[in-house]
C-alpha cells in the first residue's frame, strides 16, 4: 500500500508508537537504491561512501585511522553491498585509497566524485591530470569546485570552470558542480546554469550549515526546480548529535530535496549499521 493511500485511509487513528510502519514497506529506501543524478542522469547509489570526515590539508579521519588498505577494504565492502558511489577530494588525501580499491573493483562499476580548490585554468588542468593519476583512472564521474563561500564564484573560478566544461567534451569528466559553504554561494549555485550537481550541508539541527534550516531548504527547492542534482553532506551534523541519528536519516530521506547523500563511515561496523537504519528511517520519514 502506498503511503498516500494509507494515510487517506485513516492512519490518523493510530498513535505514534503504534503506527504500523510495516504496511508502508513498499516505500522503503535503501543505501543501494540507484539514483539518476542531475541533468546528465548519472546513475549511482543513494548513499555515498564519504572519505573526508574531519578532512582538510590532505588527510581525514578515514585516511588517518584506516590507512590505504583499510579504507580500500571499506570501499570494497560497500561495493559488495551495491553501494557504488565513492566520495573523495584532494583535500582529504583519499585518492590513493580509491586507487587501491580499484585494484579489486571494476572501474566502470563505481561512481567517483572528487573536488578541487583550483581557480585558474592552469591549476585546474594540472589537477585533472594529477587526480586521474592518483586514482588510477582515465576519467572522473563528478568533479566539484570545493568549499566555495564567495557569492561571486562564477567570476573568481571561471578559469577552472572553463577547463571542466572542456573536460566534459573530451570525456574526461562526466558531471560538474560545486560544494557551497555560504548561503550566498548556495544561492548563486541554485541559479547558475553551469552547475549540474551541488553538494550541500543539510541536517535537522542546522549544524555547520550555510544558514538556518528553512532558509537553506527554500534555496534547495529552487535549485531542484532548476533541474540540478542535490547531494547531501553533514546530514548527521558532523556527529555532534549522536542521539538523533535516526532523526537525521529521516530528515534526509523524507524531505524530497536530497537525491542522495554522503556518509563518512569510519569502519565497517558503522557502515553495516547504516545499511539497517536507512530503510527503517525511510518509512518513518
Amino acid at each position: 500500500m502506498k503511503r498516500r493511500n494509507f494515510l487517506q485511509a485513516g492512519a490518523a487513528a493510530f498513535t505514534v508508537h503504534a503506527f504500523p510502519y510495516e504496511l508502508l514497506a513498499g516505500d522503503k529506501k535503501y543505501a543501494s537504491d540507484r539514483i539518476k543524478l542531475g541533468p546528465k542522469h548519472l546513475e549511482l547509489s543513494r548513499m555515498a561512501m564519504g572519505t573526508g570526515t574531519g578532512g582538510w590539508g590532505g588527510s581525514s579521519n578515514q585516511t588517518r585511522a584506516l590507512g590505504v588498505n583499510g579504507l580500500a577494504n571499506l570501499l570494497r565492502a560497500a561495493y559488495d553491498e551495491n553501494v557504488n558511489f565513492w566520495d573523495s577530494a584532494d583535500q582529504y588525501g583519499s585518492h590513493p585509497h580509491l586507487k587501491a580499491a580499484l585494484r579489486h573493483v571494476p572501474r566502470e562499476k563505481v561512481v567517483i566524485m572528487t573536488k578541487t580548490l583550483s581557480h585558474s585554468a592552469k591549476d585546474m588542468k594540472a589537477d585533472l591530470d594529477r587526480f586521474r593519476r592518483e586514482i588510477g583512472t582515465d576519467y572522473l564521474d563528478i568533479v566539484l569546485l570545493h568549499a566555495e563561500s564567495a557569492a561571486n564564484w562564477p567570476q573568481t573560478r571561471k578559469g577552472a570552470m572553463d577547463v571542466l566544461s572542456q573536460a566534459q567534451v573530451d570525456g574526461i569528466v562526466k558531471t560538474v558542480g560545486i560544494s557551497c559553504h555560504s548561503i550566498g554561494a548556495l544561492r548563486t549555485a541554485s541559479e547558475n546554469p553551469w552547475v549540474e550537481v551541488d553538494l550541500v550541508r543539510l541536517n535537522p539541527a542546522g549544524i555547520r550549515m550555510d544558514a538556518d534550516v528553512p532558509v537553506v531548504v527554500e534555496t534547495l527547492k529552487q535549485m531542484k526546480q532548476n533541474g540540478k542534482g542535490i547531494i547531501g553532506m553533514k546530514v548527521m551534523g558532523l556527529g555532534q548529535i549522536p542521539d538523533r541519528l535516526d532523526e537525521c536519516l529521516e530528515f534526509a530521506l523524507g524531505g524530497g530535496i536530497l537525491d542522495c547523500f554522503t556518509l563518512g563511515c569510519e569502519n565497517e561496523q558503522q557502515f553495516r549499521d547504516l545499511l539497517q537504519r536507512i530503510p527503517a528511517a525511510s518509512v518513518r520519514a
